[in-house]
């Protein structure tokens, strides 16, 4: 394990950017450009806003807004101001803002809306406030000082705050600089992921040390033609992704032509699959796998992506990884299979106001030498293989990561059992087709309607969170003990529907309505139908192109799909694809950067 000494805070790294290369571009974002003399007075500006709003060192700012140059304006203010900032996507259901806003009682909110779920009586301000009085000196945070807290699901059924310090987050950049994830020359870093996620911290923190900021739009990300475009554009050089986005970023890049660069892949958030692992390891395309929980600040371990297969790596100068057995012994063994134990100074404070889920999670840490040591319970299992490579083998609980994001199932059975008439509920991760993971609820009760549930869960949770197929049961399955048993839950299925209006069999009618109800996992579709209504999404989206294409040989876009009404609007558009004549044979996928060394 390689040491790093305290890292330099990323406020001092940045003016130091600021002082030596004033008009070199900062951020580019769908609202404009900023160079780094614009982005120092803006944030400044809003850092003396917030301080005359009251805001202290030690305090939270929330920052709800969109994706645009505002937002890493808000963030950088919340620093310079002393406080630590609070991700509220606005995305997000307005319940759940409103919890996490009073939850991390708030100082401030920085929001382009006049009036935000928030607690009444927290101060409001506009992205572009600017104050004209301020501390005579910059605020230089102390390493323990705290940077940012962010929610992630929580097993009791409400969301939890994860708090970090700014001497972890500056450790993070250290870590990845030492490590050769970061070139030492300044690069164009997409900034891809939400900022409610916490890969989006090692993105977005970039800035401060010289690199210029790509801030991807919703609309951005949504179409991986346009995205690709955008790459193209401003030549970004590090993009941070999921293997599922991926996927759909896949075949555009493989047809953007031969001067188009596969940006260096930072991928993370969920496990690689073996096909894609080898597929990128074949072609010698620039990735790196990263893997770390939100507790022990976004990565801690890494590796690039070549071999034979899937692996995590070795941990990043400054973490220890320990491998251990239920007695909290070191697994020794090949193929033993233990828990990952992480410890070093990127670890987060906690969890705000859970003092005993903070104790049950940072525990001490047995083979430290220096005194007060924690290590951070994961709950991850993994293995040394034959070769001494570390492999992910799965949970010891029922969290999951869905494309992504981490979902405590627990949270979403809390949702689903709350919501009028169910007397029972309980959900599981379920694989509609290989790479395609969903959720799928089932519910006992009377009078529920299940193609009601969905829409009512859309109020409190995230659209991540919320099942895409809800199942009525006469009765939960039980094990000897009492408990739901999860294993015997029958494969989901979608309410039945009216049949009457069910497309004619044969013809393109018929084979689009098929591969719609083989991708979504319904019985039945009509042509007033909305395709994310019936629990589609980007991923099963890509599937129906990619399927279509193959079967009726037609040139379609992912646009054609997530722009269509309903199942009607999208059928039209496959038959005007194929009157526009055959498909293009799919790219094969090849490097045109070197390789990671």
């Amino acid at each position: 394990m390689t040491t790093i000494t305290v890292a330099a805070d990323l406020l001092s790294r940045l003016a130091a950017v600021v002082a030596a290369q004033p008009g070199r571009v900062a951020v580019h974002a769908v609202d404009g450009s900023l160079d780094f003399a614009a982005l120092d007075r803006r944030t400044a500006g809003l850092a003396r806003a917030l301080r005359a709003a009251g805001v202290r060192r030690g305090d939270r700012v929330g920052v709800h807004l969109a994706r645009t140059a505002d937002l890493p304006v808000a963030l950088l203010a919340a620093w310079r101001a002393g406080a630590a900032y609070v991700p509220l996507d606005p995305a997000y259901p307005a319940e759940r803002i409103a919890f996490m806003a009073a939850d991390a009682r708030l100082a401030a909110v920085v929001s382009a809306d006049a009036e935000p779920p928030v607690p009444a009586g927290v101060p409001v301000l506009r992205p572009d406030a600017q104050g004209t009085e301020g501390p005579a000196e910059p605020f230089t945070p102390h390493p323990l000082d705290s940077a940012y807290v962010i929610y992630t699901s929580g097993s009791t059924g409400r969301p939890k705050g994860v708090e970090v310090p700014h001497g972890a987050v500056a450790g993070l950049a250290a870590a990845l600089e030492l490590s050769g994830a970061y070139r030492p020359e300044p690069g164009v870093v997409a900034w891809n992921a939400s900022v409610s996620f916490d890969a989006s911290v090692q993105q977005w923190i970039r800035i401060c040390r010289g690199d210029t900021l790509v801030v991807i739009d919703d609309t951005q990300r949504a179409e991986p033609t346009r995205l690709v475009r955008l790459l193209a554009e401003h030549a970004v050089t590090d993009l941070d992704l999921t293997p599922s986005h991926w996927q759909l970023l896949r075949e555009p890049l493989a047809g953007a032509g031969a001067g188009t660069r596969v940006p260096r892949l930072f991928m993370g958030g969920e496990p690689v699959p073996a096909r894609t692992w080898r597929e990128l390891a074949d072609a010698r395309i620039d990735a790196l796998n990263l893997y770390g929980p939100t507790e022990c600040t976004v990565d801690a371990i890494t590796t690039p992506v070549t071999g034979p297969g899937p692996h995590l790596g070795e941990p990043l100068p400054g973490v220890r990884a320990y491998l251990l057995d239920g007695r909290l012994m070191p697994v020794t063994t090949a193929g033993a299979v233990g828990e990952l134990y992480l410890a070093g100074p990127g670890l987060a404070h906690g969890y705000p106001g859970h003092p005993g889920l903070t104790a049950g999670r940072f525990t001490a840490d047995p083979f430290a030498t220096e005194p007060g040591a924690r290590m951070y319970r994961t709950g991850d299992q993994a293995r040394r293989s034959a070769e001494g490579l570390l492999e992910y083998v799965g949970r010891v609980d029922r969290q999951v990561k869905l494309r992504g994001f981490r979902v405590e199932i627990g949270e979403v059975e809390h949702a689903l059992g709350a919501l009028a008439g169910v007397t029972a509920a309980a959900v599981t991760l379920h694989e509609a087709a290989p790479g395609d993971h969903r959720l799928a609820g089932y519910v006992t009760g009377a009078a529920v309607r299940p193609a009601d549930l969905p829409a009512e869960l859309r109020r409190t949770l995230p659209a991540h969170m919320v099942p895409s197929t809800v199942t009525v049961l006469d009765a939960l399955p039980l094990t000897p003990n009492g408990k739901v048993d999860h294993s015997a839950l029958p494969a989901p299925a979608a309410a039945a529907t009216d049949t009457a209006e069910r497309t004619a069999p044969g013809g393109v009618d018929e084979q689009v309505a098929e591969v719609w109800r083989t991708v979504l996992g319904v019985p039945d579709v009509e042509q007033s139908d909305d395709f994310l209504s019936l629990g589609g999404h980007s991923l099963a989206a890509l599937r129906v192109v990619h399927l279509l294409r193959r079967k009726l040989d037609v040139e379609l876009q992912l646009r054609d799909l997530l722009d269509a009404a309903d199942l009607a609007g999208f059928t039209a558009a496959v038959r005007r694809a194929a009157a526009a004549g055959p498909a293009a044979a799919r790219p094969t996928l090849t490097a045109r950067r070197e390789a990671v060394r």
